[in-house]
């Protein structure tokens, strides 16, 4: 795919890009396939992915409770724990806010570790990356944003999350649609949104401006973004995912140029 050579134009040493359609099929990769990047946040959809599984499992449920007084799986998944940023500590009754916690995501691994009686980073080793052939990817801290990975790794995963083998499709159908619609809440690096939603453990697209993906991201559009200068979407309209992965912080240089990117690349997949 032509677009994925914009990549190349990025104020950034290293960078790598690959577009999967709904297939599995990959519809184009740029860039060294191969080359492990820091995720930050992108940490974040696989962490969960592990949690739905413990949750077919039967290890955990998602209505069982975890995290502060009142709190749930599903409220850690969903960013309505009340729990802050980079704290331990509650700011507000569960499904109240869209409060979105690095915390919490901590707070779901070390219950889900207890529940199964395994290492979170083991257990996603064994319930997501193992089975998708993610040798190359590898959780060394928390599961909100220490995963270390490649394009070709995170290529496996934007196929199974589109057309899922390791879950039920409706598990996934259900974590990639609002959960608790209408909260208020601060996207990270974009500000206020009066609808910040979320599903569990992925962003919604839905009506957000601004936003790190296109002015053609269908709303239903959902992924993540990294700090690290990472993001995964998935765009059922388009019937494609596409994963950019670089070495440079996020910042202005990546508010600017991750929009227009992700606008070529959904014209040249449309044709």
């Amino acid at each position: 795919m032509e677009s994925l050579r914009i990549i190349d134009n990025w104020p950034v040493e290293t960078a790598a890009a690959v577009v999967v359609r709904a297939d599995g099929t990959v519809a184009g990769a740029h860039g060294p396939q191969r080359h492990r990047f820091p995720l930050a946040s992108v940490t974040k959809p696989l962490a969960a992915y592990a949690a739905l599984v413990a949750v077919e499992e039967g290890a955990v449920e998602l209505d069982e409770p975890a995290g502060p007084p009142g709190a749930t799986v599903r409220h850690l998944l969903a960013h309505t724990s009340g729990l802050a940023f980079d704290e331990h500590r509650t700011m507000a009754e569960p499904g109240t806010r869209r409060l979105y916690s690095n915390a919490g995501f901590e707070v779901l691994g070390d219950h889900l570790a207890k529940a199964s009686g395994i290492p979170f980073a083991e257990y996603l080793r064994q319930a997501v990356l193992e089975p998708l052939g993610m040798a190359d990817t590898e959780l060394t801290g928390s599961p909100a944003k220490d995963a270390v990975s490649t394009a070709a790794d995170l290529a496996a995963f934007a196929a199974e999350v589109q057309a899922p083998a390791l879950l039920a499709a409706r598990t996934v159908a259900e974590a990639t649609a609002v959960v608790y619609p209408g909260l208020r809440g601060v996207l990270p690096g974009y500000g206020n949104q009066a609808n910040n939603d979320w599903g569990l453990g992925f962003e919604i697209r839905d009506g957000k401006s601004p936003h790190w993906t296109g002015a053609h991201s269908s709303p239903r559009t959902f992924g993540h973004f990294g700090q690290s200068g990472t993001f995964l979407w998935v765009d059922p309209d388009a019937g494609a995912a596409c994963v950019a992965l670089t070495d440079r912080a996020f910042g202005p240089w990546a508010v600017e140029a991750w929009p227009p990117f992700t606008d070529a690349v959904l014209a040249e997949l449309r044709g």
